[in-house]
Formats: C-alpha cells, structure tokens, sequence
C-alpha cells in the first residue's frame, strides 16, 4: 500500500500600499495575503519558505527562511492558514515566487509550490 500524498494549495493576493510607498525615491511597497490550504489526507507541517522576488529592471533577489511571519503552522487535513506579510520595491511593477518546504508527521519532507503573482503599484507614464 502507497502512503498518502500531501496536497498543498497556495492562493496569493498581493496589495499595492500606498501610504508605504514614495515614487519618487523610488519605493513601491506592497503586502500580500497568502492562503495556505491542505487538500491532501496527513498532517503537514510548514517548516521553511523559499521566494523568488523579481522588479521591472529584471533584478531578482532570493529570500530564504524558517517558518512563515514567525509561525511554523501544523495543518491538519482539510485546514488552512492565513498569514500577510509586505515586500518593498524599487520599482512599481515586479512579480514573487516561490515554495514553501513541509513535513509530514513520519518525517517525510516536501515542497509546495508558491505560483507566481505580480506585484502592480501604481501606472505611470513615461
């Protein structure tokens, strides 16, 4: 008998925030609202993420980290969990991706994909 997969679901919705940003320095702040839902029928813990953060300029930056916002979240079968967190940037347009690194309860580890979203700030005009 095969053991059960994991299914991790990662949803993001990014948000341009204005009152964080100065165009003119530049700095384009953004948050994002991430929504992590296990579809899969074991337990699953988020023990790390990796992101792929990149600007208009083509500049690419990678982050890498435990947990998420300080939390390491147990999901349960059917759970999910919700968590917001900001990135700034120096331009007004850019994109994130990346994974999130889980284990099961008998120690199987594996990763979730992040898809990519786009970071949009406001238009402008050249």
């Amino acid at each position: 008998m095969n053991p059960p997969i994991p299914r991790i679901h990662v949803e993001a919705q990014p948000q341009y925030l204005p009152e964080q940003s100065d165009p003119a320095e530049p700095r384009f702040t953004f948050a994002y609202h991430i929504t992590i839902r296990n579809e899969g029928t074991v337990p699953a813990r988020l023990i790390s993420r990796h992101w792929i953060i990149s600007d208009a300029h083509g500049n690419t930056e990678e982050v890498q980290g435990e947990g998420v916002v300080g939390e390491k979240p147990l999901l349960g079968p059917g759970e999910s969990y919700r968590y917001t967190s900001g990135c700034p940037l120096s331009t007004a347009f850019g994109s994130m991706r990346g994974s999130y690194r889980f284990v099961t309860e008998d120690g199987t580890e594996f990763d979730a994909e992040i898809p990519e979203f786009f970071l949009v700030g406001p238009r402008t005009l050249h």
